[in-house]
Order: C-alpha cells, then sequence, then structure tokens
C-alpha cells in the first residue's frame, strides 16, 4: 500500500521524538530554577537561530518555486512565520534584561548555533520535499517545549502575556501550516523527488542539534 504524506510526517516524527534527557534546560525552566540570566542568553541564541533560519526558509522557496510550487509555498510559510517571531522575541529579550548594547555585544555559542548552521546547509543543497519532510518532523518537539516553556514564564516568572508570546507563538498548533506541510511531502512523493532515507538522515541531525543547543544553554 502507498504510504500518504501524513504517514509519512506520522512516522518520521514518531522515529525523532526526543528523549526527556534531551532537553536538559527544560526540567529546570519548568521548575523555576533557571536562573534569569540564562534566560537572558536563550533570547540572545534565539534571536540569531531566527534571522538565521529566516533567510534559509526564503532561500529554500526559491529554490523550489520553479518546479515544486506546494515546497515554496510551505517554506515561505515558515519564513513569514519567522518575521513574526522576530518581533515577539524583542519583547522576550527586553523582559530579561537584553537590551540593544548586550545584544550586539553577544558572542554566539558553537552549540546553539549548529542547528541554524545545519538548517542553512539544508538550504543549499537538500531536495526541498527532503528538508520540508525532516524540519517539520522536528517542529513536534519544539512546539511541545514552547508550550512548556511558556506556561512556566508566566508562574515562575511573572512574565507577561506579551513576553510570553514567542513561546505561545510556536506553541500554538498551526492547521494551515500542517496542510502546506503535508502538501509539500505529497508533491516531492509523486514527483519521485522524495528520498526517505535522506530525510530520516537530516531529521536525526536536527534533533541532535536541536538537544546540543538546550544542553549548552543548560551547562551555563
Amino acid at each position: 500500500m502507498t504510504r500518504t504524506a501524513g504517514h509519512l510526517l506520522e512516522t518520521l516524527t514518531a522515529k525523532l521524538a526526543p528523549d526527556p534527557d534531551d532537553n536538559p534546560l527544560l526540567p529546570l525552566i519548568a521548575a523555576g530554577t533557571a536562573d534569569r540570566a540564562t534566560l537572558a542568553v536563550l533570547a540572545l541564541e534565539q534571536h540569531l537561530v531566527i534571522a538565521s533560519d529566516h533567510r534559509s526558509f526564503a532561500r529554500l522557496a526559491q529554490r523550489a518555486a520553479t518546479e515544486a510550487p506546494a515546497s515554496a509555498a510551505f517554506f515561505r510559510l515558515l519564513a513569514d512565520g519567522e518575521a513574526v517571531a522576530a518581533g515577539h522575541l524583542t519583547v522576550f529579550a527586553r523582559a530579561c534584561g537584553v537590551d540593544e548594547e548586550r545584544a550586539a555585544a553577544h558572542e554566539p555559542l558553537p552549540g546553539c548555533q549548529a542547528y541554524p548552521s545545519y538548517v542553512a546547509r539544508l538550504a543549499l543543497e537538500a531536495a526541498p520535499a527532503d528538508a520540508g519532510l525532516a524540519l517539520t518532523a522536528n517542529f513536534a518537539s519544539w512546539g511541545g517545549y514552547c508550550a512548556t516553556i511558556a506556561r512556566a514564564l508566566r508562574h515562575h516568572y511573572d512574565l507577561t502575556d506579551e513576553a510570553c508570546a514567542f513561546f505561545d507563538f510556536f506553541a500554538e498548533p498551526s492547521p494551515d501550516l500542517d496542510k502546506s506541510a503535508r502538501a509539500a511531502v505529497e508533491e516531492g512523493r509523486e514527483a519521485g523527488r522524495l528520498d526517505e532515507r535522506l530525510a530520516q538522515r537530516h531529521g536525526r541531525l536536527l534533533q541532535s542539534y536541536e538537544s546540543m543547543f538546550w544542553s549548552t544553554l543548560a551547562r551555563l
């Protein structure tokens, strides 16, 4: 039986589901024991991630525009979402005491920037369908992390709804994005441009680099 795009997405998402130990910072934030200095660095590192991913998604949309319009539409949605998230992130950063001077002086942490560096590599050389499948599978864990962090920031750190909006944005399900992801994967599958083995490899590396992001922050 031919597998559907939805089945492919669900299967890879299940395969890439992270272990609880993959994010050692999350339980600290959830319990309110992570200090505010660490939250500030989280904001600073995410600022760099968001800017890089925005460029990467725009590049993937550009590469896919001619032969894979569904993939192009999916990556444009992602790029638009990063632009919205960037505005929310600025508010979170200010709530953590980060001003423009500190942001300009911040030196990126290699362990936190491995993830966007790999996304940039995908933007240069991966088949759009493979990249879309891998990224969508990875987003499931990111959304769960954001939901937990948003609750903790309100409960333990007394942050306002506006300051938590960055995490709320990614925690909320997006039916339009899900529909677009399925269309992109189906398009790639029907055209013979989807390599499940490579997509799984990309997804595994993305998940590992995301774990590295959180582990790096937890060691601060």
